[in-house]
């Protein structure tokens, strides 16, 4: 006798596999199952969500890498592990990449198969009617002198006027189903996600998105060496900028003179002129915020402005070694600024200074020195002094905005302290040991621009819209069943009435139809007292004598 305990394996390996343990074919269907599923999906659209969170709390290097560079500076010990979590460019980072695909790819796993059996759904009949309709929470039953043909004629017409589709070749019953676009919907509503990203997508493989800081009369032409900062796509390329040029002649700030908000700008407007292309024709523009220009497929947008102080330093030589306004960026909301000026060419030795600006200088009652007032009504700059070697002769790059102060000596004033300077509009200061003098000239306004090219917008738009109307479908349409069923009535040999009716033996008539009407809501949670009422309505009439027996 053969022991059943000593069954032969069922495949290759399958002898050495424990009970209730995955081989590879097994736990890789498993695992896709679990991926295509629709908890799956709404999980990792809740991922997206929260990794997009960091993009908007932390400085992107694609938006704003003078942000990102403050941010750095202000938090030395954060800095290097959020560069290696990839938070200065969350949108390029491989984890934010892979939850992007995931999303993709379970979507699509959980579409396919939910739109093959919505297409073998949309051809089948509906349900034949339960053998007790009388279960279902919502019912109803009356008797009538009509027949049972005319009864269930009565009631496919009435249904067909209502837009359910009936089941055929069905005696004695009629079904009948409505509700078959909600499906759709949901399924509009995920392929409409699948629309959004792929717009998403497009926008960052085709489109760019850069800053740039212009000066109060300067001029910008879109080429990608006019950028301060700039993120192209992996598909975008210098060809691809669109030729325009702008001129930002003028700069206006409506401030908050009182109340609460004393101080804060209510208004910011920066008057354009903008050609579409060398040659043509110019246009002008008021460039505000949330109004941006629009140039072919371009978006010009408003983000920032500032003040850059005019600043001109001679050295030993009287020669002028640096002249011309210098971008001091914000450090708070009363617009205290911070900015460097690198003078390289000076004689006998380099110049260099950082300081700040003070857009409405005052000194408080503690002695020390605020500005007031974001605008600049009584500016002044103050500013240590540098000398020697600023870093400028290393063949390394350094940013405008930060000087090289290792290898520099600060020059000393008279009482053997770091020199520093503090300077209104039209004063000069001269410098110890002849190296040369500095002169504040006067404040000329900055704006900060974010240009950006997103092809993908218009698709992402449609994806957002046809979401909407996935999303009303599957909430306002109801997936409705409805079973009529009529029954002829036996006439029962207790005798006959007066007229000559058959009659029970209790007196009441017998004979007709017994008409029975169930209403089922797929979706659950739906109050169908109207619907039935307005069915059996339809139903009811007043030819042949109905009976007023009737059972909910």
């Amino acid at each position: 006798m053969t022991d059943v305990r000593e069954r032969p394996a069922a495949g290759p390996g399958a002898g050495d596999r424990r009970p209730g343990e995955l081989g590879a074919r097994e736990l890789g269907r498993w695992t896709w199952r679990q991926l295509t599923s629709m908890r799956t999906a709404l999980v990792l659209l809740l991922l997206l969500a929260l990794a997009a969170v960091p993009g908007s709390v932390v400085p992107q290097e694609g938006v704003d890498a003078l942000a990102v560079s403050r941010w750095k500076a202000d938090h030395p010990t954060l800095a290097p592990v959020y560069e290696r979590l990839g938070l200065f460019s969350v949108y390029d980072s491989a984890w934010f990449s892979a939850i992007y695909l995931l999303l993709m790819v379970s979507l699509v796993g959980c579409i396919i198969p939910r739109t093959l059996v919505y297409a073998r759904a949309m051809r089948a009949q509906p349900p034949a009617a339960p053998r007790n309709l009388s279960r279902l929470p919502d019912h109803r039953s009356y008797r009538t002198d009509l027949d049972a043909d005319e009864v269930l004629d009565r009631a496919r017409a009435a249904l067909r006027g209502r837009r359910y589709r009936l089941r055929r070749d069905q005696d004695g019953a009629v079904s009948a189903e409505k509700g078959y676009l909600r499906e759709a919907g949901n399924l509009l509503f995920h392929v409409s996600l699948l629309v959004v990203l792929a717009g998403f997508a497009w926008g960052s493989l085709f489109g760019y998105q850069g800053g740039v800081i212009v000066l109060q009369g300067g001029t910008f032409v879109n080429t990608a060496a006019a950028y301060d900062d700039l993120d192209p796509g992996s598909q975008f390329g210098p060809e691809d900028f669109d030729p325009f040029d702008f001129t930002v002649d003028d700069f206006d700030i409506t401030w908050l003179t009182s109340g609460p908000a004393y101080g804060t700008a209510r208004e910011f407007s920066a008057a354009l002129r903008y050609r579409e292309s060398p040659g043509a024709p110019e246009r002008t523009y008021d460039l505000r915020v949330n109004h941006p220009l629009t140039v072919d497929s371009t978006d010009v947008f408003l983000i920032g402005h500032g003040y850059a102080p005019v600043i001109t330093v001679r050295d030993g030589r009287g020669e002028v070694v640096y002249d011309g306004p210098t971008v001091f960026l914000p450090q708070d909301q009363t617009f205290l600024s911070y900015g460097v000026v690198k003078a390289p060419s000076a004689q006998p030795g380099q110049i260099g200074l950082d300081g700040v600006l003070f857009p409405t200088f005052e000194m408080n009652a503690d002695g020390d020195p605020v500005t007031v007032f974001p605008s600049p009504e009584n500016p002044l700059v103050s500013m240590n002094v540098w000398t020697g070697d600023l870093g400028l002769d290393d063949g390394v790059a350094q940013s405008v905005y930060v000087l090289d102060t290792d290898a520099a000596t600060p020059v000393e004033g008279p009482d053997g302290r770091q020199l520093r300077i503090d300077l209104r509009p039209g004063e000069t200061e001269q410098l110890p040991d002849g190296l040369g003098s500095v002169t504040f000239e006067g404040v000329q306004p900055w704006v900060r621009v974010q240009v950006s090219k997103t092809p993908g917008k218009e698709l992402a738009l449609a994806g957002v819209v046809l979401a909407l109307v996935g999303l009303l479908g599957s909430l306002f349409i109801r997936p409705r069943r409805i079973w009529v069923r009529a029954v002829p009535v036996a006439a029962a040999p207790a005798g006959a009435g007066p007229d000559g009716d058959d009659v029970g033996a209790d007196g009441d008539q017998v004979g007709g139809t017994m008409v029975e009407v169930g209403v089922l809501d797929r979706s659950g949670g739906a109050d169908l007292t109207d619907v039935l009422d307005e069915i059996v309505a339809d139903l009811r009439t007043a030819a042949g004598r109905p009976t007023e027996e009737e059972t909910a």
